[in-house]
């Protein structure tokens, strides 16, 4: 209980939060750094899946089975494999890229599963009416399949939000900042007060996800 209520005065002692290094900066570096990595897991990921799921060939269970395997990758270790190699002289290069190859699995294999989830009575009818499989695919299957990839995305900006913190291992920025010179300067209730930023932060980030699908027109319709 120490511990704790030592990691409470750390958190909400003003000065902490402000200045260089201070938690404000910190926070923002991190939903920086997710954001951004999520943009660019979306941007890989849901193009490819919309565009198999739409197809139904068999490079789609491919493309999910490869990327389940690679959940099996730790992202630590593929953070380490990367500063040894050129994309290591970009001071975020490592971290970005061992974070996007982390969010591309929830993504790719939730859009994918939503597209090939939609009713194909509902896909055969659309296109005796003479739509265009681009017609279908934008028109019909995607925003029938619109809850299961916001749920891909919303899986992949909580796990980031909470992996982001290995940026510090790299010598970026983030909340892990906090917890990394906690360890160095051994004070347990600064890796604890860290520790718990990251989780709120991801909690926050998790029902805020939640809050817009139960808001989203989809839902409203009855759109599951």
């Amino acid at each position: 209980m120490n511990t704790l209520t030592e990691a409470w005065r750390w958190l909400t002692d003003p000065a902490h939060w402000s200045g260089d290094g201070g938690i404000t900066q910190r926070l923002t570096e991190h939903l920086v750094l997710t954001v951004v990595c999520l943009a660019v897991s979306c941007l890989i990921a849901l193009p490819v899946a919309l565009v198999l799921g739409h197809l139904g060939k068999g490079g789609g269970a491919l493309a999910v089975n490869l990327a389940n395997i690679g959940r099996a990758v730790p992202t630590f270790a593929v953070l380490v494999l990367l500063l040894l190699t050129p994309v290591g002289r970009w001071s975020e290069g490592p971290t970005v890229v061992a974070l996007v190859l982390f969010a591309v699995p929830p993504l790719l294999t939730n859009a994918y599963v939503g597209m090939r989830g939609v009713d194909r009575d509902t896909v055969r009818a659309a296109k005796g009416m003479g739509m265009t499989g681009r017609q279908v695919l934008t028109g019909v299957e995607l925003p029938l399949a619109l809850p299961m990839v916001m749920t891909g995305v919303r899986i992949a900006a909580t796990q980031l939000v909470a992996t982001a913190t290995i940026a510090a291992l790299a010598g970026g920025g983030g909340l892990g900042r906090i917890i990394t010179a906690g360890f160095n300067l051994a004070s347990t209730p600064q890796v604890v007060a860290g520790a718990v930023l990251v989780a709120a932060l991801a909690l926050a980030v998790e029902g805020a996800f939640v809050l817009a699908e139960r808001l989203s027109p989809q839902r409203a319709r009855g759109i599951t």
